[in-house]
C-alpha cells in the first residue's frame, strides 16, 4: 500500500474550493444539455490545469487520462444531477455547505463529489510519479436521464479493460437490477371533475409534491376536506378562480429504494379517487389507484417477485400529468437480475389495457451481474481493506450506474458508507465529511491498484 495521505491532505482546501465551484453549476440534465455541458467543460479545463490529457466528445462526455501502459482502466463518473426543491432544503443546494461535520449540496453524493475526487486522484498519481497502465476518469452529462452520454462516448473510445464507478454505496456492487421505465397514457382524457394534475420532475425519483385542480360541488368539497384530514399524507386545500386546488406533500427518494420515500402523486390520486370515484378522475387515475396505489412492490399488478441474487422488484410512480387533452404517467420498475424485463412489461401492459390505456417503453436497461472472482473485484477489495482494515461486502442494488455500459468489465464502488444517510435524490443531499475523505483515500488506492495491475 502506497501512503498517499500527505498528498491528499495538501489538496484538501483546494479540493473543497473546487467542489463548491462545481456544485454551483446547476447541471440538471432533465432541464436540457447546456448546463451539464458547462460542467463538463469546467472539469476538463481543471484536468488540463493539472497537466493531464483530456478529450471532449461533443460536450456530451469526455475524459482525463494519465499513464502509458498497455491496459486501459476507467473510473466512470457523471456531472449531471436531479432537480432540487430549493424551498425544502435547509441550505443552498447549488453550493457547498459545511455544517455539523457534513458536506451538503446537490450532487455531493450523486455524483459530482466523486467525479472531482477521482480527478484529484489522477492528479495525485501523476504528481507522485506512479508509472503503469493508462487510467481514465470518464465524465458523463446525462446519467440521470438514460445514459446516452456513455453510448456516445463508447462510439468513439474502447471500453476499458477494467473499471469502477463511484456512484453507489460501499462495499462492491456486483449486480444491478434491470430498469424498465414505461409511459402509461390514455388515448382520450375522460376525466370530468378532475381538470388538472401534475407531479414529478425526474423519472427516477419518488415525487415529493403534486397538485390537482377539481371542479366540484359544495358537498363534494366538504367530503374532500374530511377525507384529506383522515387519510395518510399531507394535503392542503386552496380555493382559486380555476377551481379547488389540492396540494399533496410527500418525501422524495431514489426510485431504486421507493420505500424510503412517500409518493405525493400516488397519495393524491388515492384521495381524489376516494372522494369523487373513478369515473370522475378518469381511467389513468383509476388504473393508478387500483393497480399501484401506495405500493412499491407491484403486487396489485401481479409483478411482485424476488430472487436470491438481487432481492425484490420495486415500482415507482415517478411522473403524472393530466391536462385538458392529455393524460400520462411514468413508472420506474426495478426488477431482479434473473427475470426477463419483457415478462414484466407484458404483465403491466396487460393490466393497463384493461383500463383502455396505452403503454410505451421509454427506457430499458437489462440487469448486470459480475463474477465475484473478477480481477477488478480483487483490486477493489484490496483498496478498501488497505484503508478500512476489513474486506468490503459484495451486494446488489436496484440503482442503475454506468457499470451497465461496461460489458461485464466493471462494477459500482462507493462513495456512500452504509452508516451514512446521503439523502441521494432528496432534499439536503449530504455526506459525512470524514467519510467522504475516506472514500477519497479508497478511490486513490483503487486507481493505483488498477494502474499497477
Amino acid at each position: 500500500m502506497k501512503n498517499f495521505d500527505s498528498v491528499l491532505l495538501n489538496y484538501r482546501d483546494e479540493f473543497l474550493s473546487d467542489l463548491n465551484e462545481l456544485l454551483s453549476i446547476r447541471s440538471i440534465s432533465a432541464e436540457g444539455t447546456e448546463i451539464p455541458a458547462k460542467a463538463l467543460k469546467w472539469i476538463l479545463a481543471k484536468a488540463e490545469s493539472f497537466g493531464l490529457k483530456t478529450k471532449n466528445y461533443d460536450n456530451i462526455a469526455g475524459h482525463a487520462e494519465y499513464g502509458e501502459g498497455e491496459k486501459l482502466c476507467g473510473v466512470l463518473t457523471h456531472l449531471d444531477v436531479v432537480p432540487a426543491n430549493e424551498r425544502e432544503w435547509s441550505c443552498e443546494p447549488f453550493a457547498l455547505t459545511r455544517k455539523n461535520g457534513r458536506l451538503y449540496g446537490r450532487g455531493i453524493a450523486d455524483d459530482k463529489g466523486s467525479a472531482l475526487a477521482a480527478l484529484y486522484c489522477l492528479r495525485a498519481l501523476k504528481e507522485c510519479g506512479v508509472q503503469g497502465n493508462r487510467v481514465r476518469v470518464i465524465f458523463g452529462t446525462s446519467e440521470e436521464v438514460g445514459m446516452e452520454d456513455m453510448k456516445h462516448y463508447f462510439e468513439h473510445e474502447p471500453i476499458p479493460d477494467m473499471s469502477f464507478t463511484p456512484d453507489s454505496e460501499y462495499g462492491i456492487c456486483r449486480a444491478e437490477k434491470g430498469i424498465l421505465q414505461l409511459e402509461i397514457s390514455a388515448p382520450v382524457s375522460n376525466n370530468t371533475t378532475l381538470t388538472q394534475l401534475e407531479a414529478g420532475k425526474a423519472t427516477n425519483v419518488v415525487p415529493d409534491a403534486a397538485y390537482a385542480l377539481v371542479d366540484c360541488t359544495e358537498e363534494e368539497d366538504h367530503r374532500l376536506q374530511r377525507l384529506a384530514d383522515s387519510r395518510e399524507g399531507s394535503f392542503e386545500i386552496r380555493y382559486t378562480i380555476d377551481g379547488v386546488m389540492i396540494v399533496s406533500k410527500g418525501k422524495a427518494a431514489h426510485a431504486c429504494e421507493p420505500e424510503k420515500g412517500f409518493n405525493a402523486a400516488a397519495a393524491l390520486v388515492g384521495l381524489l379517487s376516494s372522494t369523487f370515484g373513478h369515473d370522475c378522475v378518469g381511467n389513468l387515475c383509476a388504473f393508478i389507484d387500483s393497480s399501484i396505489g401506495m405500493e412499491t412492490n407491484g403486487r396489485s399488478m401481479g409483478i411482485k417477485m424476488r430472487d436470491s441474487v438481487s432481492g425484490s422488484l420495486s415500482v415507482t410512480l415517478s411522473k403524472l400529468s393530466i391536462v385538458e387533452n392529455e393524460s400520462k404517467a411514468v413508472l420506474d420498475v426495478r426488477y431482479p437480475v434473473t427475470v426477463k424485463g419483457e415478462v414484466v412489461q407484458y404483465q403491466i401492459t396487460s393490466v393497463a389495457k384493461k383500463e383502455g390505456l396505452n403503454v410505451r417503453v421509454l427506457h430499458h436497461q437489462k440487469p448486470l451481474s459480475i463474477d465475484e472472482n473478477a480481477e477488478i473485484i480483487g483490486i477493489l477489495k484490496t483498496a478498501y481493506k488497505d484503508v478500512m482494515g476489513e474486506e468490503p461486502q459484495l451486494y446488489t442494488t436496484g440503482g442503475g450506474t454506468y457499470a451497465r455500459t461496461l460489458g461485464g468489465k466493471g462494477v459500482a464502488f462507493g462513495p456512500v458508507f452504509q452508516n451514512d444517510e446521503s439523502n441521494m435524490h432528496d432534499n439536503d443531499e449530504s455526506l459525512d465529511e470524514e467519510n467522504f475523505f475516506r472514500h477519497f483515500r479508497i478511490c486513490l488506492q483503487a486507481m493505483n491498484g488498477m494502474m499497477l495491475s
